[in-house]
């Protein structure tokens, strides 16, 4: 069940010609590639691209009835393997994942893919993940295009290049047998706007045409002595032909004059901050009139010598706005303009920041100091602030941390005990929503290698008296962790603990379901448990907990795997189903049966004042978003006492920390009852009644005593 679905935003596929199209940029780009005629679409979630693959199985069955096939892949390395598909028949087919992590896991295909080269067009499609909003390490994709010779495309941010750039991206593929990136930041996926459609083709040829017709070329598998003939193949048949295409339909654009001293060269995704930025500065406007010269590369890798040297002819200087580091594109330029034999000054990271994202403030003080240092005309100068408005700088940062209710947070707190008994251990983290754990209140996790990886992050750690504990979700586990984690740990006979956090679907990327859903999926197959295939491939110490809100089984188990004398891996498969995605369930059937007038009830959790005692263990031992503090409301006593806001899920983590860690009996929970029965109005009464006249008698007890 993914977090967000496209079942009626699908329907605007199909769009003929003439038709305006408007929606989000992830829907565009799904629209363009049934244009272009795509045969076959794989990919693996993750942001900013979840979303797109979201779109492409809401939109499956549109998909079918073009004979496209759709496939959700295992992994990126699986995506990426796809496009073998097009090495020797003309089929163009397209695959999307994270950059640059997923590009990473798909390195070895891509490699292999890129060496051959394709027939038809192949198209990567990655989710840029850099920047304010980003998840991961700082690195970009440009270096891996250079690396493998795989042409990038940076699409200016509004639907009509990016549609354009997808379709035209597939004839560069087929025109210099070479695959293609095409990068996409957040902004461009979520974006909104309109364009001109065109008609939904079908593939030239399908996969199923293909496969009844196979083609050998053995010239196009990377074997000796064919691998030595691809690298030649690329610098003098694959690079020039890539060249012409890009300069002979013109996909990078300029904007503003065509004369002037000075210029702007800027990387395509970057060009809607950058013509904001010149609105701050007076420069241009919303509609993008520039006062300054712009050459916006749609295309970053490769770079055209000849438009390079034509922009640059004239110019003393030159701004160049490319994000992040290394300045791949700035020391390309460099080299252009001398071997053109221009003098042009070439001015980048020497004013703008090395590292971090490029918004539009950001551009805006390196333009500003760009166009004092090299620009003569006097009324752009008298025309700028002398500052750029900062933007949101009063905003205090929030921390990431669990969602309320979420199943991970007990697991988490039951570690936390066991360490009040056993002492600290090494924990290897995994990329996910668990690795929130590294943050307050609960420190926990003491390295993260990749998705997946948490057990092979710990395999080194086999000598010692304690043994080490790696976490692991059900996402990563199939997506890598169950070959390079629990089985590398089998056959090593490593003697670490795995705990292996069901939640059951891909919490991370957007709830998606995987293998071992338990939610029916009528076109993927669920229900394949985890602790099963665990065991399938050698582990002998498998325990299984059906409730992580249960701590204190939790904590045993865990105080179990850390002490057994059983050798080998040990693994703990934690199930309880993501909060959040349960919430949308939920919350759907809730919404439609309080319409109806049904009765409905709700569990909340609160906190009796007068009892507690106002130590806060609870919320150092939970950090639950739900619970907060409030004043106390007894004049005698300072502390203040926790409180449980109305965001409660009534999920019972609170009075299960406090029950597992012997605290206080401060915590009740309480049933809302809406549309209430006779017979709920009736007990509620008699309670009510009852409940009164025991407190009555209290207070009067106290006045007596008081007096």
């Amino acid at each position: 069940m993914a977090e967000r679905s496209f079942k009626r935003e699908v329907l605007k596929l199909e769009a003929g010609r003439g038709a305006v199209f408007r929606g989000e940029g992830i829907l565009a780009v799904t629209k363009a590639l049934l244009q272009s005629g795509v045969a076959y679409v794989g990919g693996y979630q993750g942001s900013p691209i979840s979303h797109l693959m979201d779109v492409f199985a809401d939109a499956s069955a549109l998909l079918a009835s073009l004979d496209v096939h759709f496939e959700a892949s295992a992994s990126e390395a699986t995506a990426g393997a796809m496009l073998a598909a097009s090495v020797n028949y003309p089929l163009r087919g397209a695959v999307a994942w994270k950059s640059v992590v997923g590009t990473n896991v798909a390195s070895d295909a891509l490699s292999n893919v890129a060496s051959g080269g394709v027939k038809g067009g192949a198209l990567i499609i990655v989710g840029e993940d850099y920047g304010e909003g980003s998840s991961i390490m700082q690195e970009r994709t440009h270096a891996f295009a250079m690396k493998s010779q795989m042409w990038l495309l940076d699409p200016r941010p509004n639907l009509p290049s990016i549609v354009a750039m997808v379709e035209q991206a597939f004839e560069l593929s087929e025109a210099s047998n070479t695959p293609v990136m095409l990068e996409l930041r957040v902004r461009s996926c979520h974006m909104t706007g309109e364009f001109v459609a065109k008609d939904n083709q079908r593939p030239r040829m399908t996969v199923s045409e293909a496969a009844a017709s196979p083609v050998r070329d053995v010239e196009r598998i990377v074997l000796p002595p064919a691998n030595f003939l691809h690298e030649i193949e690329k610098i003098e048949k694959r690079w020039p032909a890539g060249i012409a295409f890009v300069r002979d339909n013109r996909l990078n654009e300029h904007f503003g004059p065509d004369e002037g001293d000075i210029g702007i060269i800027v990387q395509g995704g970057l060009y809607n901050s950058l013509n904001r930025a010149q609105e701050l500065l007076g420069l241009s406007n919303s509609f993008g009139d520039s006062d300054l010269p712009i050459y916006c590369l749609n295309v970053t890798y490769p770079l055209i010598p000849e438009e390079v040297a034509a922009f640059c002819t004239g110019k003393r200087a030159i701004l160049v706005l490319e994000e992040g580091q290394p300045e791949f594109i700035e020391h390309e330029l460099n080299t252009l303009i001398r071997r053109a034999g221009l003098t042009t000054r070439i001015v980048g990271k020497d004013i703008m920041p090395r590292a971090g994202e490029y918004t539009a403030s950001v551009i805006g003080e390196g333009l500003r100091d760009f166009l004092r240092e090299w620009s003569r005309d006097m009324v752009i100068a008298e025309r700028m602030p002398s500052r750029v408005p900062a933007v949101a700088s009063d905003i205090v940062a929030r921390p990431a941390g669990f969602c309320t209710g979420c199943p991970e947070r007990p697991i988490f707190t039951a570690m936390k005990l066991l360490e009040r008994e056993i002492g600290p251990a090494h924990v290897s983290a995994d990329i996910g929503c668990h690795l929130f754990s590294i943050l307050p209140p609960f420190n926990i996790g003491n390295t993260t290698m990749g998705y997946g990886l948490g057990s092979a992050g710990a395999s080194a750690f086999k000598a010692g008296e304690k043994r080490a504990i790696a976490i692991m979700g059900d996402g990563g586990f199939w997506h890598n962790g169950l070959t390079s984690g629990i089985g590398n740990a089998v056959f090593n006979k490593d003697d670490a603990v795995t705990i292996v956090i069901d939640n059951g679907y891909s919490a991370a990327t957007g709830g998606q379901d995987i293998l071992s859903s338990r939610a029916d999926n009528p076109a993927r197959k669920t229900r394949n448990p985890i602790a099963r295939a665990v065991r399938g491939v050698g582990v002998e110490w498998v325990k299984t907990i059906d409730d992580t809100y249960d701590i204190k089984h939790m904590r045993d188990t865990l105080r179990e795997a850390m002490q057994t004398p059983d050798t080998g891996p040990k693994v703990i498969v934690a199930q309880s189903e993501c909060m959040l995605t349960r919430q949308r369930r939920e919350k759907r059937v809730v919404r439609q049966a309080l319409k109806d007038k049904k009765r409905v009830v709700r569990e909340r959790f609160g906190v009796d004042p007068d009892t507690c005692t106002g130590d806060h263990s609870c919320i150092r031992l939970s950090g639950c978003p739900s619970l907060s503090i409030r004043p106390n409301p007894d004049p005698l006593r300072e502390d203040p006492v926790a409180h449980v806001d109305n965001s409660c899920v009534g999920c019972g983590l609170c009075g299960e920390v406090s029950h597992a860690a012997v605290l206080c009996p401060s915590f009740y929970r309480a049933a809302i009852i809406s549309n209430p029965t006779r017979w709920d109005r009736f007990w509620a009464a008699t309670r009510g009644a009852i409940i009164g006249w025991f407190q009555g008698r209290h207070d009067r007890a106290r006045l007596e005593r008081a007096f």
